[in-house]
């Protein structure tokens, strides 16, 4: 998969620090293992970042949506899968000139540094919420997460995954998941649209409680 991204790389215009790729829904953008030879800022769409079981369950690791940093790795090779959730326009810049682009653009230093601190403390709560959480706090938390990171209002939005995807990333089954969502919007918690990802959080107060 990292020769399919080199070949991104090289028909895409250059950029001020790097080069814009675009991806198609469910086309990889890295493979577990892959050298990890560039890092990337999201410009438009979501990545999901995985891992696949031995018995092929999938594990959704994080969403990456507009403007956040990715895939740097602390080793050689990336530990994780990603791919585009839909339609994905992404900047990849070369792990090789991090310390230069950091040194010539105070900016994206600081911007660099803010995703690395934000990314390390969702996989912490990631990793709370999957070990400690029911399903009911486990939808509450991830419905209130994706509010606030997508939404200028913080009360209406469209999700850009799949329930599956909701699933896989927060450790249920697809039927759980649509189960409790109906459950929320039967009790006035959210409101949801048939057919759509819409979603309205009509209770904040009550989805905090049980993200408490």
């Amino acid at each position: 998969m990292q020769v399919r991204t080199a070949i991104h790389l090289n028909r895409a215009p250059a950029m001020a620090a790097g080069a814009q790729i675009v991806l198609r829904k469910g086309e990889q953008l890295f493979d577990e293992g892959d050298e990890a030879e560039f890092f990337y800022q999201v410009v438009s769409g979501a990545i999901r970042s995985y891992k696949l079981m031995s018995d092929g369950r999938r594990q959704i690791d994080a969403f990456h949506l507009r403007g956040d940093i990715f895939g740097l790795e602390a080793g050689g090779e990336h530990r994780f899968s990603a791919e585009a959730v839909g339609d994905v326009s992404v900047v990849a810049y070369r792990r090789s000139r991090l310390e230069a682009l950091i040194q010539d653009d105070p900016a994206f230093r600081d911007k660099v540094m803010t995703a690395t601190l934000r990314n390390l403390a969702r996989a912490q709560a990631h990793m709370l919420l999957l070990g400690r959480k029911t399903a009911e706090e486990k939808i509450a938390t991830f419905l209130l997460d994706m509010a606030e990171r997508i939404s200028k209002d913080d009360e209406h939005f469209d999700l850009p995954m799949q329930r599956c995807d909701i699933a896989d990333h927060l450790g249920l089954t697809i039927e759980t998941v649509s189960r409790i969502l109906s459950r929320f919007a039967r009790s006035g918690l959210i409101r949801l649209l048939p057919a759509s990802r819409s979603i309205g959080l009509c209770n904040r107060m009550a989805l905090q409680g049980l993200n408490a």
